[in-house]
Parts: structure tokens; sequence; C-alpha cells
């Protein structure tokens, strides 16, 4: 069903990002690409951007970008207060106009009550199992818990992106009220291998990890597996590294010397080059649904190590390899560099689980579906 044949002009307002064209992770990248499908299907899309300013002069501003408006926001306060003024703001705007509101994340659910007292019909993508994440103190992780159950009762529907997240979600309201829609990917063509040249890296001759460095990404455990001995090949970590920061302490003290911290990299035709031609990915998140940095390795045709978990397992596929401690990780890193032949049939079970289950079209057609049954 399309907004064409449904013989009106349907509307969305998207909120819970930082905004159009995605610049800043996973919901933008999606936000982007379910604005513009819907362009093309012949929504009127806006789509709410932070903008930080050092003084608020013009609180709200229209612009129209490829057919989407982006709804500008200046925010003034930082961190997140900041934040959470955006989402407030974003909520008090919506209720005024007119159209379903697909929300990113339950973060500032505590505003989305106004939202259904002014009549609006209400989709949330629920994301990961926020307060489960062991860097967060008490207070924060209560914070997160309340606006959970916030978002799932006072959300019309809601949209888990992995089975085991529809699970969780089905303890705070009905199966029926849940709809189950991961996250998508591309793959990736002609990557240029000449960006492995500036980072001392060769094609097949490293592994890579592409995550924030914090403990539930298990960042040190892999690079501590990795680096109990000489591999005669590289291990890649991205992700940015501060030297206040103690986890990332631990994560330089057990390092060896075959590993190369790269920073954080923003230039997507880098990274995606760091993916393909990497021997493996190494994943080692241990709280969420589908992450998107894994379908994105599956997507590049990595082979992958990943934590074992019922997160992973489901996105992965069977046809990986999976750790749950150093020692695990240290013998899937073995395996994984003894093995030309197994190697080449993760790779090929990677690219086989990406077009089964993590398709942009079908994913964004399923969104589409959700927002029509609320219009």
């Amino acid at each position: 069903m399309t907004a064409a044949t449904a013989g009106k002009e349907r509307s969305v307002l998207i909120l819970g990002t930082r905004g159009v064209p995605a610049a800043h992770g996973g919901f933008e990248t999606f936000a982007e690409r379910l604005a513009l499908h819907l362009v093309e299907r012949g929504w009127r899309v806006g789509v709410y951007c932070q903008r930080d300013v050092e003084k608020v002069g013009r609180r709200f501003a229209s612009e129209t970008w490829r057919g989407i408006e982006q709804i500008q926001v200046e925010i003034a306060a930082k961190g997140p207060v900041g934040t959470l003024e955006f989402d407030a703001l974003c909520v008090l705007d919506a209720a005024r106009r007119g159209g379903v509101a697909l929300v990113l994340g339950y973060n500032g659910a505590l505003f989305l009550p106004w939202l259904r007292l002014k009549g609006r019909r209400i989709l949330t993508n629920m994301d990961g199992i926020e307060w489960r994440r062991p860097k967060w103190p008490l207070p924060v992780k209560s914070w997160f818990w309340v606006n959970e159950w916030i978002g799932a009762w006072t959300s019309n529907r809601l949209v888990a992106d992995h089975p085991r997240i529809a699970d969780h979600l089905a303890t705070r309201r009905s199966r029926g009220a849940i709809a189950t829609i991961p996250y998508g990917g591309d793959p990736i063509s002609s990557p240029d291998g000449r960006a492995l040249g500036p980072l001392g890296l060769e094609p097949d001759r490293y592994l890579v990890s592409i995550a924030r460095i914090e403990p539930d990404n298990s960042i040190a455990a892999m690079v501590e597996a990795f680096s109990r001995k000489p591999r005669g090949v590289r291990l890649a970590v991205l992700g940015k590294l501060d030297d206040d920061n103690a986890y990332h302490r631990r994560v330089r003290e057990v390092a060896g010397p075959e590993v190369v911290f790269t920073g954080a990299i923003y230039d997507q035709p880098v990274v995606q080059a760091l993916r393909a031609h990497a021997r493996a990915y190494l994943h080692g998140h241990t709280v969420g649904g589908t992450n998107p940095s894994l379908v994105e390795a599956l997507w590049a045709g990595n082979a992958v190590i990943a934590h074992d978990n019922p997160y992973n397992r489901w996105t992965a596929g069977p046809d990986q390899w999976f750790f749950r401690d150093t020692d695990g990780c240290e013998r899937a890193v073995e395996e994984v560099l003894a093995s030309d032949e197994a190697v080449a049939k993760a790779r090929a079970a990677a690219s086989a689980r990406a077009r089964e289950a993590f398709s942009w079209d079908a994913i964004l057609e399923a969104y589409e579906d959700e927002l029509i049954r609320l219009s």
C-alpha cells in the first residue's frame, strides 16, 4: 500500500534524532532513508533537526532538503540538558501540527503524553534496553527505565528492531501493539583499498572493530585476546579514546604492538574500505537489539567474531564465530587467522544473511505500512 493509492496526502513528523542529512549515527541514517522513501511515495515529511547555537535567536525555522521539511530547532544548552530541551520543544511543536509522529528512541518519552493529549498518533521505535547498560549510574538507569515504560504505554504502536527486544516489550504491552522491524544496510561497491595505506593496513591482513570504546562493547577483552601473542596481522580499533577515561586507559594497557588505534573515523568511504578489506569484523556488543554496525559488517561480507548473546546470534546467523570471554575470543581469532576456507564460508553466509533479513527496501516498506495504519 502506498500514500498515492490511499487517496489522500499523508504526513509524518520524525522526532528523536539530531536530524537530516545523516551525520551522527544509526538513527539519523535510518531517518534519512525513511524520509526520502516516504517523500518519493507522496508523503509530506518533517524531520526535527537540532541546531546547536551559543544563543537562541530564532527558535524554530524550516528549510527544505530533497523534499523533506527540516524543522530546525535552536538549542543553546549543552549535553543531556540540551538533548532534553530539544526533545521537549519538538513535542510541543509536533502537537501543533498534523500527521503521525514517528519517535526514534524513548529517552525523551516523558514528553510524549502531551502528544497523545493533543490527539496525535505515535509510532515509537523503542531501540535497545538502555537501562541495562552497565556504564550508567543508578539515577540514569532509573531515568531510562521510567521513560521506557512511558514510551511503551503512551505510543499507539511500538517497533522492536530484534525479536528479543519484542519479547522484552511484551512485558510492557500486548504483542498486538508491537511490530518487529530490524535495521537495514547496503552492500559496499568498489571499496577503495588506498584508504588502508595511511593506517598501516593491508587487505586481508587485519581484523577490525568499529564501536564506541565502552565496557558493554567488550573492547578491552577483544584487544587483550588479540594481543596475547604475535599474530603477524593487525587489529584496527576505530573509536575515540580519552586518556582521562579509566576504561580507555585499560584498553591501551592490554594492547600489543600489532593493535592500531585509528581514532574515530566518520569518512564513510574510509570506513567502508576498512570493513570490506578486513579479514574479519570483531563485534563485542553485549546489550541491545539489531546493531547497525553488525548489520553493516554483514552487508560488507565480513566474517564475524561476535560476543555470544541472543542479539548477536540472531543478527549474524549461525555460521560465524562467537565468544563469551577473553579466552573464547582468542580461540575465535586463531581459527579465523588459520583457515581461509572457514573465512570464505563465513563471508558468504554474512552476505546471504544481509540479503535475507536486512534489506532497506523491505524495512522501509514495513515502516510505511505501520505509519499508514496510524494515519
